[in-house]
C-alpha cells in the first residue's frame, strides 16, 4: 500500500492521476486544493494570508475552504473511477475520519491532527476502493482547515505505509539553485540538520518537517517528488525525488 499526497497545483497533472489510476497495489490520495482556494476566496472579497506556510482561516472564510476542497476531492475521486479506479472521495467529516485541535487562535480554524479513523480506510481498501480524502478534520468544536501534507502524514504514520509526496520540486536539493544537484536519499537526522544549517529552506521545510512526522509517526520511508508522466514508476525505482527514512542502511558489502 502507497499513500500518496498530491500538491493543490498537481491535480489535473497530466500523466500523474492516470499513472495513479493503472497502479497495482492499494492507494490511500491525501490532496490539497491550495490555488483553488484562494480564487474562490477572492471571488468572495476575502483576502489570503498565510503565516509560516498556512493559510489563515477565520470561521468566515471555513465554509468555502472546505466547500472548494470537497469539490476537488470528488473530481478527483471521478477522475481516477473514470480510468478504472473505482475511488470514493472522504472529507475528515465522515466517520469522523480526521481528528484535529485549533493550532492557534491567529490562525483561526486551522487544526492540528491528533487522530485518524484508520478502520474507515482500512474497510474501503478490503473492498476495492481507493479512499480521496480532503484534508478536512473536526474538533470538539466543528470542523478544521489542516495542511494536506500534516493529513498525508498522520494517514501514512497511523496506516505504517509508505507516503509518496508529488509536488512541483524535484526532491531535496544540495543546492536550491540547481535542480540537477537532488539528494537521492536521506536519513531523518540528516533532513534535520539540513533544516537547522538552512540548506533546506522556505517552502521545502513544512514538507520536509511533514515528512519526519510521519516517520517518527510509523511510515517506513517517505519521497518527496516532482509529478509528471511516469511519475510514481520514478519513484518506485528511485530514480525520482528524495527518499527519506528513518535511518540510512550502508550499501557497503
Amino acid at each position: 500500500m502507497l499513500v500518496v499526497k498530491i500538491g493543490g497545483s498537481l491535480e489535473g497533472a497530466d500523466g500523474l492521476v492516470p499513472e495513479l489510476a493503472r497502479h497495482d497495489g492499494e492507494l490511500v490520495v491525501v490532496h490539497g486544493g491550495g490555488p483553488r482556494v484562494g480564487e474562490a476566496l477572492k471571488s468572495h472579497g476575502f483576502a489570503t494570508r498565510f503565516v509560516n506556510g498556512l493559510r489563515v482561516t477565520p470561521p468566515e472564510q471555513l465554509d468555502i475552504v472546505e466547500r472548494v476542497l470537497t469539490q476537488v476531492g470528488k473530481q478527483l475521486a471521478d477522475r481516477l473511477t473514470r480510468l478504472g479506479r473505482l475511488a470514493v472521495a472522504l472529507s475528515g467529516r465522515d466517520a469522523r475520519l480526521l481528528n484535529a485541535e485549533p493550532l492557534s487562535e491567529e490562525l483561526g480554524r486551522v487544526g492540528r491532527m491528533t487522530s485518524v479513523s484508520t478502520s474507515l480506510l482500512l474497510t474501503l481498501l478490503n473492498r476495492h476502493l481507493t479512499p480521496v480524502v480532503s484534508p478536512i478534520a473536526v474538533g470538539k468544536d466543528g470542523a478544521y482547515n489542516v495542511n494536506a501534507d500534516e493529513v498525508a502524514a498522520a494517514v501514512a504514520g497511523c496506516l505504517a505505509e509508505p507516503l509518496v509526496y508529488f509536488t512541483d520540486v524535484p526532491g531535496v536539493l544540495r543546492d536550491p539553485t540547481d535542480p540537477d544537484s537532488r539528494i537521492e536519499l536521506l536519513s531523518g537526522n540528516e533532513a534535520e540538520e539540513m533544516i537547522e544549517s538552512g540548506a533546506i529552506a522556505g517552502g521545502m521545510i513544512p514538507k520536509t518537517m511533514a515528512a519526519l512526522k510521519a516517520l517518527e509517526l510509523g511510515a517506513p520511508w517517505v519521497v518527496i517528488a516532482p509529478g509528471g508522466p511516469g511519475a510514481l514508476a520514478g519513484v518506485l525505482s528511485g530514480k525520482l525525488g528524495t527518499r527519506i527514512v528513518p535511518e540510512k542502511i550502508s550499501r557497503a558489502v
